[in-house]
């Protein structure tokens, strides 16, 4: 597989946005990305059962508004809206924690279809400690998965234990951390806090410490 971090990293527009819901102060993640797919093969992409496994992890459950639905080994929660082929909401419930994720799909002509995908969440020590790196570099490395199953969907999937170990998947890993970080400052983040909040979600990336990050 050839692979060039830089290229799949400027692909991502990334943005934190704080706001409400509920009356209640939230903070979000967005981070969106072209993809060479119509967007009808998009939307089945991220929403067909069988095809999830190849790029992002097995989703059982019933996956029509109303819903509750299961990540295998991860989260899961109640599908809250679903406007095909276009768009569609739900709970991501951890443990104890509820966050919400918005997900759309767009046409953007010429055999290309952007998917973007909003993460919301209540302020907590986590935020605080990590920023939205920890959030946004997950998310971005399942885009990442998605952009390359699309590419060649007969191509086995990639060990995701061997790319993150590899010096692609750590700088991939530690680009996306950097880039959450501007997001972070340009959404009004103290420029030293979003600095060390990366430096350690760049470390659980790459193995390197914290402090020489």
């Amino acid at each position: 597989m050839t692979f060039d971090p830089s290229t799949n990293l400027s692909a991502v527009e990334r943005a934190v946005s704080l706001g409400e819901r509920e009356g209640k102060p939230v903070r979000a993640v967005t981070l969106s990305r072209s993809f060479r797919a119509t967007a009808p093969d998009l939307w089945d992409a991220v929403t067909n059962p069988e095809r999830l496994p190849r790029w992002f992890a097995p989703v059982s459950g019933d996956l029509e508004a109303g819903g509750r639905y299961q990540v295998e080994g991860n989260a899961g929660g109640v599908i809250t809206e679903c406007e095909r082929p276009s768009r569609f909401a739900l709970t991501w419930e951890f443990g104890e924690d509820v966050s919400w994720v918005e997900v759309s799909v767009s046409d953007e002509g010429a055999g290309r279809a952007r998917l973007t995908l909003t993460h919301t969440m209540r302020p907590s020590d986590h935020w605080d400690t990590y920023g939205p790196g920890a959030t946004g570099v997950g998310w971005e490395f399942g885009f990442l998965g998605l952009a390359l199953y699309l590419a060649d969907p007969a191509a086995p999937r990639p060990d995701e234990a061997a790319f993150a170990a590899s010096a692609d998947g750590r700088a991939f890993g530690a680009g996306s951390s950097r880039g959450w970080e501007r997001a972070a400052v340009a959404a009004g983040a103290d420029p030293g806090a979003a600095r060390m909040a990366a430096k350690r979600v760049t470390a659980f990336y790459t193995g390197e410490a914290a402090e020489s990050a």
